[in-house]
């Protein structure tokens, strides 16, 4: 029998601004494809789902033009979550979706995959899991024999390595939880919430994740595309002029033109309508959207860079994510290496009883360059420190050395 499928994408994030401040995270780009596309693919590939709700809030509109009411035979309904009051407010906004159903609900902003899912979605009631090596970033199972006995968020001290994913097989039963479930001290109602008091009465069991990709941060994109990059195969609808060099994996989209003389190592994939080189290097683990401009003598090493953005000459671009609309002028140059080759800090925004406070945070990278929002616009020869990042529609003058972000 089919089930349902509930996509939850109505939070706004602020740890992953700048890029987040002009669409829904579930609408930031790995591989060229949306986040939350990734995971209609992969619930679609599982065979099960006849119907997949998603919940949307914060700019509700983009996702909706994104997708409509259907996607690849699949039929998409959309539940209004107007105010963002936890993950367990979210589940609630679907009860009148559901029926009878039994139902998989997911974070639809990070990335999962099907065979885990297809596993989950056999139990009765579960949980996807995955052991993790800093636990204390995680709400964690306490397990016994496959089966959830607690579920502790963030602890201070180990308990469990068994990260909770955010991804659940349910019934309708759960919404009889309701009344046993108390708001957080923020105001908001958990999901983790039902868990805990569905796990008093039930068995819930288990199912561990053989892949899975959180994205709380911009910097979360770069490991996710490396993997998704990993798998693809040679198909080139584009035209290459004289004296291309194509080594390994690369997918170059329809009306793309790569110019005389540019080196691409793939993994790299590269969009509809781009114009690549003269004289360009293209490095592994690459995706460049559609109608972007690579020009002479530009150097792209392990990045994200949108739709409609270009990088037009003599510039060193390295571990780095590009938002749409972007013009990175001639000469700049991206940091991305400590001198001690430690570990990357940047910055984030974090919203803490209704007010946005920024923290620094080690990205766990010791390769990383910056984070630029859409339509900014750069001076020639801009120097960019590692970690830094630069708001939407922001610029920089000509020779300046971006040692904080620019907002």
């Amino acid at each position: 029998m089919a089930i349902k499928a509930v996509l939850m994408a109505a939070g706004k994030s602020t740890r992953t601004h700048p890029l987040t401040l002009t669409r829904p995270k579930p609408l930031l780009t790995v591989a060229n494809k949306t986040i939350l596309q990734h995971n209609l693919e992969q619930l679609k590939e599982t065979g099960l789902f006849d119907e997949i709700i998603i919940v949307v809030g914060y700019k509700a509109e983009m996702i909706k033009q994104e997708f409509g009411k259907e996607f690849n035979g699949l039929r998409i309904t959309y539940a209004e979550q107007k105010e963002q009051k936890g993950t367990g407010h979210a589940l609630l906004t679907v009860k009148d979706h559901l029926g009878d159903s039994d139902f998989i609900i997911m974070n639809g902003d990070d990335l999962f995959f099907a065979e885990d899912i297809r596993k989950l979605a056999s139990e009765k009631y579960a949980v996807m899991v995955k052991k993790v090596k800093d636990p204390s970033k995680f709400g964690v199972y306490v397990v016994k024999k496959g089966t959830a006995e607690k579920l502790i968020e963030k602890p201070d001290e180990f308990v469990s390595d068994i990260a909770n994913l955010g991804c659940y097989k349910l019934d309708k039963r759960v919404f009889d939880l309701e009344d046993d479930v108390d708001e957080s001290e923020r105001g908001e109602i958990e999901i983790t919430d039902f868990i805990s008091e569905l796990m008093k009465n039930e068995t819930v069991r288990c199912v561990e994740a053989e892949n899975w990709f959180p994205v709380a941060y911009p910097w979360d994109l770069l490991p996710a595309n490396e993997f998704m990059l990993s798998s693809i195969k040679e198909d080139n609808k584009g035209e290459l002029e004289q004296n291309v060099t194509i080594k390994g994996a690369v997918v170059i989209g329809k009306g793309t033109v790569i110019k005389s003389n540019v080196y691409i190592e793939g993994p790299v994939i590269i969009g509809e309508d781009c114009s690549i080189g003269p004289n360009a290097y293209l490095r592994p683990f690459t995706s460049i959207g559609n109608n972007v401009k690579i020009g002479h003598e530009v150097e792209i090493k392990n990045c994200i860079i949108m739709d409609n953005s270009a990088v037009p000459h003599l510039s060193y671009i390295g571990d780095s994510i590009i938002g749409e609309n972007v013009n990175v002028a001639a000469g700049t140059i991206t940091g991305s290496l400590r001198h001690d080759k430690g570990i990357i800090r940047s910055s984030a925004k974090k919203e803490v009883e209704g007010e946005i406070k920024e923290e620094l945070v080690e990205t766990g990278l010791k390769k990383f360059g910056t984070v630029i929002g859409d339509g900014a616009r750069l001076g020639i020869k801009t120097i960019i420190y590692p970690g830094r990042k630069i708001w939407p529609g922001k610029t920089t003058l000509p020779g300046e050395v971006v040692k904080k972000d620019v907002e």
